[in-house]
């Protein structure tokens, strides 16, 4: 019988690369001060972060901010990925980030917000509302294919190579021919440093031609008020995908 909980997580972690928030050690995770410090304490010794923030259905770990250049640093130049991702690839990833996360996180915010007596609980352990967890909308291929194909080496290269490769590492879902989010794209990118980014960089006119930052022009919670360290967009525990 394992009588460490902390190391059965972090294993489970390694292995099966992310785990829901009301996974039983997750929840405990989430709510238990002590049993969060020995586990990021552990992950920290061996280089690595835990990925958990409250608007994310699931849990993560990646490498430690230190660590990165000693892994992406190779031969004076920085890689795009360590999961084996073409730099292609990275882009269709930030575009369906930009897609698909920032308008759920908006809505999300927009949700927490009009409830009353969250003020008071931590922030960590806010419980994700039905609206919030059905927040998330799909974004039909054809529509995606038809406005980035060009920009990301044709139709017939994403659909053949970047979707199912990102499909296949679990940010994205597809079915009926609709690109959904995956357990690990709400944990792709640190919300509060890159959604500005994006928002006011060159992206955002592309964004602002789909109707995508329209929520984002009402006014409403901040980035600031909200954000909390996510994810970097490599992921340790993830296989190097050979394709």
């Amino acid at each position: 019988m394992n009588t460490d909980p902390a190391a059965r997580l972090i294993a489970r972690l390694l292995a099966l690369r992310f785990l829901p928030r009301d996974d039983v050690d997750v929840r405990r995770l989430l709510v238990d001060a002590s049993f969060r410090d020995e586990v990021e304490t552990r992950l920290a010794a061996s280089g690595l972060r835990l990925l958990a923030q409250p608007f994310a259905a699931h849990v993560s770990v990646s490498l430690a901010r230190e660590q990165e250049a000693a892994v992406f640093e190779q031969n004076d130049a920085w890689q795009a990925s360590n999961i084996g991702l073409p730099k292609d690839a990275v882009a269709l990833l930030v575009i369906l980030w930009a897609l698909i996360i920032l308008p759920k996180r908006e809505r999300q915010l927009a949700s927490e917000s009009s409830q009353a007596g969250t003020q008071n609980e931590l922030f960590e352990t806010v419980k994700l509302t039905a609206a919030a967890r059905d927040a998330s909308r799909g974004i039909p291929e054809n529509v995606l294919l038809e406005d980035y194909g060009k920009l990301l080496g044709g139709k017939a290269r994403l659909q053949q190579f970047a979707l199912p490769q990102l499909s296949r590492l679990g940010f994205i879902e597809r079915r009926n021919k609709v690109i959904h989010e995956g357990p690990l794209l709400d944990l792709a990118f640190d919300y509060a440093e890159f959604a500005p980014r994006i928002l006011e960089g060159a992206l955002s006119d592309l964004l602002k031609q789909r109707g995508v930052l329209e929520e984002h022009a009402q006014s409403g919670p901040t980035f600031e008020e909200h954000a909390q360290p996510d994810p970097a967009l490599e992921s340790a525990a993830a296989p190097e995908d050979e394709s």
